[in-house]
């Protein structure tokens, strides 16, 4: 069955809440854990059925968000969404209090009831409102950013289809690009203003509501974070500042060099080649058949995953009007299989969409074959990033499908640009840190604690001849700071496994593949760092972790130069 032919069904609420009553009433009045376990099971397929109609409402609206129909449905999820999780909320509480616990964590693993904890931790009754305006809040965010038509150089485009202009050879026209884009945050300053004023009010009540000092807090109960405190990403970050932001530095003198300026200017950070940046070389039909032979390729397991991704068309990659901006893969549980999310735009991200997001969906792929409960298909985000970068990496033999004679190019810039990520990552999240220690914030001393941590993770960039970027509202671009707080970091961690299995990569690309499939094929079945560890890899949070990468990439870079 394709894509389009997948069937949407609304959950009805009421029925929802009868059955997972009913099914938490079972599982209190069963005799044994072997009882409790059927009743496990039962959940997981409602969760399943729920979980399906969630991700077909979300890739369809993001598809086209002048949809009324899946508006509609996406607004009905959002009001309906807490009023489950607060039905869910007994199930979990009467599963941790099971006189039969020991032997389901025998059965199941820790993770889980480590993971059900803090669930319980960061829901109540009390919040269910709030989490309903929230989930509004997001929404106009979203549906704001994807309405974005921008007149430039004869022609209206959204702030995906501007990202080529931002890369142009002509250094004027990169300038122009970046303005334009700014211009219309600067159009809309007010409003984006008052969303993410309305944000921070609301997440802020939500943890005093759960007992908590602050949004910092629950954050990092909701992310999941059962393997470190954010102490251990505070340490994290100053190593990235002691440790990578050096290299990063003369990473930024070479490529102003490269590219013939004397300073690096906002616009010039993603133009990284005088010739102008590494694109990919064909049509989207050509790019998108690269992809299915890179995969057919790589292992007998790839093989059959990217199969089933043509054959069902589980792809919407081309940027097009009313589109939400950006990419992501999506889980379809009840039908098994991932989907592909993004805006191609001509430029090498459109490429990384094929290794970035299917990493994401080969691990969905491999959870569906291999793992039952969905509570143990994804990990924490910090290991499911992992798998998605890692695969970046793992495709490097198969980059001359994508890049033809611009393939050194790219392999370079692939590799300073994964550098480059993690400084900016730390950097949304200490501004995330900073904003919700200080709710009481007004929109200007945000920006100003933003320009402030530029010149901390960032003090070779010129923001000053955008106005946009200049006023420190540059954060206001970035999508998860509004609907995913404290995602960013994750991102970060999993670079710095991503990075370690590179250096595998380096050694024996084979040997390296065995180790990440095993690490793939254990989805969520243990935390973060478990997962790491089992590996054979370094915990990114373990002092000289950062230290050792950021050493063995910079000499690579050194050595492969242009």
């Amino acid at each position: 069955m394709k894509f389009n032919e997948f069937v949407y069904k609304r959950v009805d609420l009421e029925e929802m809440k009868g059955k997972i009553h009913k099914i938490t009433e079972d599982l209190k009045n069963a005799p044994d854990a072997e009882a409790q376990l059927a009743e496990i099971y039962r959940m997981n397929e409602l969760v399943k059925e729920e979980a399906t109609s969630g991700s077909l409402v979300y890739i369809r609206y993001t598809i086209n968000t002048k949809d009324e129909f899946y508006t509609k449905e996406r607004e009905y999820n959002d009001h309906i969404s807490p009023l489950i999780a607060e039905e869910m909320q007994k199930f979990s509480k009467a599963l941790l209090e099971s006189p039969f616990r020991a032997e389901l964590e025998e059965k199941l693993g820790k993770v889980m009831f480590l993971n059900l904890e803090l669930s319980m931790k960061g829901f109540s009754p009390a919040v269910t409102e709030l989490m309903q305006e929230e989930s509004t809040l997001q929404t106009q965010y979203q549906a704001l950013l994807a309405g974005a038509q921008i007149e430039f150089q004869g022609g209206t485009y959204n702030l995906s289809q501007l990202a080529p202009f931002m890369q142009s050879k002509d250094r004027e026209v990169r300038k122009a690009a970046y303005e334009a884009s700014g211009s219309f945050f600067d159009k809309h300053q007010e409003e984006l203003d008052e969303i993410f004023d309305k944000l921070v009010k609301n997440r802020t009540e939500q943890a005093h509501r759960l007992g908590m000092k602050n949004f910092v807090e629950l954050g990092y109960v909701r992310r999941q974070r059962n393997c470190y405190a954010p102490e251990a990403i505070a340490n994290f970050r100053r190593q990235v500042v002691e440790d990578l932001v050096p290299i990063v530095c003369e990473i930024k003198k070479n490529q102003a060099e490269r590219i013939g300026v004397e300073e690096l200017k906002i616009y010039d950070d993603s133009f990284q080649f005088p010739d102008g940046n590494a694109v990919p070389q064909g049509t989207y039909e050509e790019i998108m058949e690269a992809g299915r032979r890179m995969y057919t390729e790589m292992s007998p397991e790839t093989a059959d995953f990217i199969k089933m991704m043509f054959d069902r068309e589980l792809f919407d990659v081309v940027a097009k009007p009313g589109k939400a901006t950006g990419g992501y893969c999506c889980d379809i549980p009840g039908y098994g299989c991932p989907f592909i999310f993004s805006n191609f735009n001509g430029t090498s991200g459109d490429v990384d969409v094929l290794t970035h997001e299917a990493g994401h969906a080969f691990a969905a792929y491999m959870a569906n074959k291999h793992i039952e409960l969905l509570d143990l298909h994804l990990p924490s985000m910090e290991a499911a990033e992992t798998h998605s970068m890692s695969m970046e990496f793992f495709a490097t033999p198969w980059y001359e499908l994508f890049f033809k004679h611009q393939t050194r190019k790219y392999e370079l810039s692939h590799l300073e640009g994964t550098l480059n990520f993690i400084p900016y990552g730390c950097l949304v999240d200490h501004f995330q840190e900073v904003v919700y220690e200080h709710p009481e914030m007004t929109p200007k001393e945000r920006n100003e604690a933003w320009l402030k941590l530029e010149k901390m993770y960032r003090p070779y960039l010129d923001l000053t001849e955008v106005p946009f970027m200049g006023r420190g509202a540059g954060w206001q671009r970035q999508n998860h700071i509004y609907a995913t707080p404290f995602y960013y970091i994750d991102y970060c961690l999993a670079q710095t496994v991503a990075l370690q299995f590179w250096l595998e990569i380096e050694k024996d690309w084979k040997q390296a593949w065995d180790k990440y499939k095993e690490f793939v094929k254990r989805g969520g079945t243990d935390t973060f760092l478990g997962l790491v560890e089992s590996a054979g890899l370094k915990s990114p949070v373990e002092d000289g972790c950062v230290c050792e990468i950021a050493k063995h990439a910079n000499e690579w870079l050194k050595e492969h130069k242009l």
